[in-house]
């Protein structure tokens, strides 16, 4: 599986799915819906919604995607321990992971792959703040080592880092990817992403050359940006990184830069809008070798993604 997912990256340009808690928050979601009335718990709705989540994988393979990932963002141990699950991490991150394989199972036309998401646990542990930065390093990485054994155990073809704001804690994220492939014995490629903000920089100040020359050599196979930001704020960056020449480059923008409507966050980038950048880094830049969506997007961006591709013959 392993092989066949970076052969994939050497041959074709692979479509991730776009966002799932959007697309969770359209059903219109109550209290009851989630497990132990765990209202906002989306990662639960594996197991009290299963069907939910099934549909959205599939409205996404349907749309063209590659790739799907598991319903498993905030499923670190951490995280989990807010909604009193913290003892179920690596049953819950199967449990996500064989929910997606098996509708993955049903698009025999193209291999389809399953990535296993990985969010962050809350904490900046770089941080000074005494509540944020305030954790023991040894729980970060054993919080993500028992959520990459759960994705390791159910299947997962690669292992997905995203949205990360400060850099130690994607070393430790990595470091307790490599530990649980190692405990498990399933050898599965690391995407190490990081969200940057619309100058460049990370959370706690971190820029992309920092951020890729630290974690570039501890075994990851892809690189890239997800969230924060829309496509054209992530270009620098990704020019940056083409220019190393070095690592597959993965990019996920949000729908545009998110608007304040009413205390919600808008993302009004279209469909076709969103396919003409991520077209135009594709011409430009050949070490970007996997494209999707991050927040706001729908099944329908990654539709007009999927033509996006077919037109530049990738």
């Amino acid at each position: 599986m392993a092989n066949n997912f970076l052969d994939e990256i050497e041959n074709h340009v692979l479509l991730f799915d776009g966002a799932m808690g959007t697309e969770i928050q359209k059903l219109k979601p109550r209290p009851e819906d989630f497990p132990n009335n765990k209202d906002g718990f989306n990662d639960g709705l594996v197991l009290s919604r299963p069907e939910w989540i099934e549909n959205i994988h599939r409205s996404y393979l349907e749309a063209g995607s590659d790739c799907i990932e598991t319903n498993t963002f905030g499923s670190n141990q951490i995280k989990l321990q807010e909604y009193g699950f913290g003892e179920q991490t690596v049953s819950m991150n199967k449990a996500a992971a064989d929910l997606a394989i098996s509708v993955a199972r049903e698009f025999r036309d193209r291999k389809k792959f399953v990535v296993g998401s990985m969010g962050p646990t809350g904490y900046l542990p770089s941080s000074n703040d005494p509540d944020l930065g305030n954790v023991p390093l040894d729980k970060i990485i054993e919080a993500f080592d028992l959520q990459a054994q759960g994705l390791l155990l159910g299947g997962v073809d690669a292992l997905l880092i995203e949205t990360s704001q400060d850099i130690l804690e994607v070393k430790l994220a990595i470091t307790g990817s490599l530990n649980a492939i190692d405990k498990i014995g399933r050898k599965v490629p690391i995407i190490s992403n990081v969200t940057l903000d619309k100058y460049g920089k990370m959370l706690l100040g971190t820029n992309i050359q920092s951020a890729y020359t630290t974690v570039s050599d501890m075994g990851i196979s892809v690189f890239g940006l997800n969230c924060s930001t829309g496509p054209v704020e992530m270009e620098s960056s990704i020019r940056w990184l083409d220019e190393q020449n070095e690592l597959p480059i993965l990019v996920m923008p949000n729908a545009g830069m998110p608007i304040n409507d009413g205390g919600n966050a808008v993302y009004k980038m279209t469909s076709k809008d969103m396919s003409h950048h991520l077209g135009e880094f594709l011409q430009k830049y050949k070490k970007v070798r996997i494209i999707g969506g991050c927040c706001g997007t729908t099944p329908e961006h990654i539709r007009e993604l999927r033509s996006t591709l077919k037109s530049y013959n990738l």
